[in-house]
């Protein structure tokens, strides 16, 4: 078996190091692999948040030689193991312990968001009429397991730090999903533009890189938002069709 060094952050709200620490290896460990073994014999108490070690649960997000990923699903072979492997929590959130961090911002972001509203029903039995290809357009978006990748690489969240003003591009998955939906009759780009921020998104599509679900959050999801911010509140000629009462409202 092999030998590699892994560089952990250790630490807490208060401030912390990196610290060295040096396994075994064998052929088809995942970072989280060789995490559970400093875990068992070198540092005990080392902290570090995980479930399904499947990529499906989201939940050991971390940054490996600064790249956000998923520890369960980067592997010990797509990195150079010949020098140390720097494995530290996410940036974008507060620190609680080692590489666990206080992701509870997005949770409290989720509830402002207004929830779905479905249309009157379309027969009078009760059901709804819906075009397959409207019905395929968010399914993608639901494919989402919350790692909060996308928001810990944002530098709006990461960089600037403006948690308050900006819900990130998790959250404007989230909305696209709801105003997408071909049921769906709610207005949130009155919140989009506002409270939700989105005008803070330069469209880097570094959140679309980041994702373990390959969802194409800047394409198919911030910019169509985007299109119909800007159609709502900034195009000249639709402003003049809705005093007009020809327009959408």
């Amino acid at each position: 078996m092999a030998r590699a060094t892994f560089r952990i952050w250790r630490g807490g709200a208060e401030g912390g190091r990196f610290q060295d620490y040096t396994t075994e290896v064998a052929e088809g460990m995942v970072v989280l692999d060789a995490i559970h073994a400093v875990q068992a014999a070198q540092a005990n108490d080392l902290a570090v948040r995980w479930n399904c070690k499947a990529g499906k649960c989201g939940s050991c997000s971390a940054e490996v030689n600064g790249n956000p990923r998923l520890m369960c699903m980067t592997r010990l072979s797509d990195l150079p193991l010949d020098k140390p492997i720097v494995v530290e929590p996410l940036k974008a959130f507060p620190p609680v312990k080692d590489l666990v961090t206080d992701v509870s911002w997005n949770y409290e972001v989720k509830k402002a968001i207004k929830p779905f509203k479905p249309r009157p029903p379309d027969a009078p039995d009760g059901t709804w009429r819906m075009a397959q290809s409207d019905v395929d357009r968010v399914q993608e978006f639901r494919k989402c397991i919350e790692c909060f990748l996308c928001q810990d690489v944002c530098h709006v969240l990461r960089d600037h730090r403006l948690h308050r003003s900006f819900i990130g591009p998790r959250f404007l998955v989230y909305v696209a999903a709801l105003e997408m939906h071909p049921l769906d009759a709610e207005d949130r780009l009155p919140e989009l533009r506002a409270a939700h921020g989105i005008g803070y998104c330069n469209i880097t599509k570094c959140c679309t890189k980041v994702c373990p679900e390959s969802i194409t959050i800047t394409d198919n999801a911030i910019i169509p938002l985007k299109e119909r911010v800007v159609d709502r509140f900034y195009d000249p000629v639709g402003r003049i069709l809705r005093v007009l009462g020809k327009g959408d409202t």
